[in-house]
């Protein structure tokens, strides 16, 4: 029985007692009342899975839909291809055969050349994301710049490699996972200058407006490969928010200021660690290490200073005393 009831999941009270007791069985597909058992409303429609899933195979082969769309595919993901395994020749006659194979070659050839860049520029990037660690948003946002180059024919006279570098530095920036054009440079084997270079160009043509890179971004990081404690990050980011309010940071090199902050906070906490063993975590050399750290420890006043080459044994800081 069905009382024409326009919306069964919106019945909140019996039409014929009037009781709240509302109650929706999805096996026998009925809405009934629970004091005077009335069917309000029968027949309804399950909306949900028709089968269970005990593993990935079932759910690969029962999923409604495909795949979602990605830019990070130089077909979004949604292209079919002729003849992904060869099983399916020999399901055809002999007669077919050749021809089945034409086709799957002609649709080979028939590719632009803007989807032959972006198949091999977009294999790069999974390359270099993978291997830099990086998660999936940051390869989507790469990709989409990397497509707008195209689009605005920015990629011509420019190697695609330079490209796709700058485009990864530039996302990475935006999502707040900063990778350093050394660590870039080193992976996709290309020179650091050529990649800045490309960086500026690009950004100056689609209009990307990033900010400057905050130290604190690249002080966990540095931290993990140092095997360094929590507390002397805690630390580091105290000393770091000290220099912000003096402006000591402002026109220095973020991974420069990171790497002194680290250095003096690993001091601070018992945890040694030499200049050397820091500038080779934060791809800066020990100059800049050195640089930054006079200019910490004097502006900031800190006490009980050592020759810079010895570790410090008594470095407070006033304002935190």
């Amino acid at each position: 029985m069905n009382t024409g009831v326009s919306d069964p999941e919106m019945v909140k009270k019996c039409p014929k007692c009037g009781a709240g007791k509302v109650r929706k069985d999805s096996v026998r597909g009925e809405v009934l009342c629970m004091e005077c058992g009335f069917i309000i409303a029968d027949n309804l429609i399950d909306f949900s899975q028709e089968w269970r899933e005990f593993d990935s195979d079932d759910v690969n082969g029962r999923r409604r839909a495909g795949a979602p769309i990605s830019l990070a595919r130089h077909d979004k993901g949604i292209s079919t291809e002729i003849g992904m395994g060869f099983s399916d020749i020999f399901k055809l006659s002999p007669k077919l055969r050749p021809k089945f194979l034409r086709l799957k070659k002609w649709q080979q050839r028939i590719s632009t050349a803007i989807e032959r860049n972006l198949k091999y520029a977009l294999a790069e990037l999974k390359r270099y994301t993978s291997q830099l660690s990086l998660p999936p948003s940051v390869e989507e946002t790469t990709a989409l710049i990397y497509r707008r180059a195209v689009a605005k024919e920015l990629v011509r006279g420019r190697s695609m490699e330079s490209v796709v570098a700058a485009s990864l530095y530039a996302a990475c920036r935006e999502h707040g996972s900063p990778r350093t054009l050394d660590e870039i440079a080193a992976i996709a084997n290309i020179p650091k200058r050529e990649i800045g270079r490309t960086y500026r160009f690009i950004a100056r043509q689609l209009g990307i407006r990033i900010l400057p890179t905050d130290p604190a971004e690249y002080i966990p990081r540095f931290a993990s490969n140092l095997k360094l404690s929590g507390k002397t990050v805690t630390r580091s980011l105290n000393i770091l928010e000290k220099a912000k309010e003096k402006e000591l940071t402002s026109g220095r090199g973020p991974t420069g200021v990171a790497a002194a902050v680290l250095y003096i906070a690993a001091q601070l906490t018992g945890e040694k660690k030499t200049q050397r063993e820091v500038a080779e975590v934060a791809g800066v050399t020990e100059v800049t290490i050195r640089n930054r750290y006079k200019e910490l420890t004097k502006n900031l006043r800190f006490e009980g200073l050592d020759d810079d080459k010895k570790p410090i044994k008594a470095l407070v800081v006033q304002a935190e005393s």
